[in-house]
């Protein structure tokens, strides 16, 4: 039972801790079917960043209750108190350190000029795009959070407008 127990709640800190990214190409959930504002900017620069990783208490929990259980079971009753104590603290200090490793990215910042002259700078994780200094490129806003795309190619259509048809 304690064996079972320790393994959900290691796989539960490790589940929590994949599901945050700020990966450009994943989209939550909240944002779909949601209307966006969109500027057209200039990519100035592009360098690698990495977004440090979270650190929510989660992992840190986990830790110390799988320590704790381990360590609780060795000995007779009284070492296994104290060897249950020392294995929580370890164990919410391991636990911390997986999770905030697990939620770590690397990530690019995109400086941009926007076609008004204002720069604007944008940290998110590397997706499928890669932007080079000089790219036209498009700020996608949707509910405070801006992510950078490749702006698209607008076709010239083929039909002669009616002025210039006479």
């Amino acid at each position: 039972m304690r064996t079972l127990f320790t393994a959900a709640a290691v796989a539960s800190a490790l589940l929590l801790g994949a599901c945050s990214t700020t990966n450009p190409d994943v989209i939550q959930r909240g944002d779909a079917q949601r209307m966006s504002q969109v500027v057209d900017a200039t990519v100035l620069s592009v360098r690698p960043v990495v977004v440090d990783g979270s650190q929510s208490g989660i992992g840190g929990a986990a830790g110390a209750v799988t320590g704790a259980i381990a360590g609780s079971s060795v000995g007779g009753r009284r070492e296994g108190q104290v060897v249950g104590v020392i294995g929580a603290v370890v164990g919410a200090v391991v636990g911390n350190a997986i999770e905030r490793s697990a939620t770590r990215e690397d990530a690019v910042e995109i400086l941009l000029q926007l076609r008004n002259g204002e720069r604007r700078s944008v940290v998110q994780a590397k997706g499928e795009e890669n932007f080079a200094a000089g790219e036209p490129v498009i700020l996608v806003t949707t509910g405070g959070k801006t992510r950078v795309s490749r702006a698209p190619v607008v076709q010239q259509s083929a039909a002669k407008p009616a002025s210039a048809a006479q």
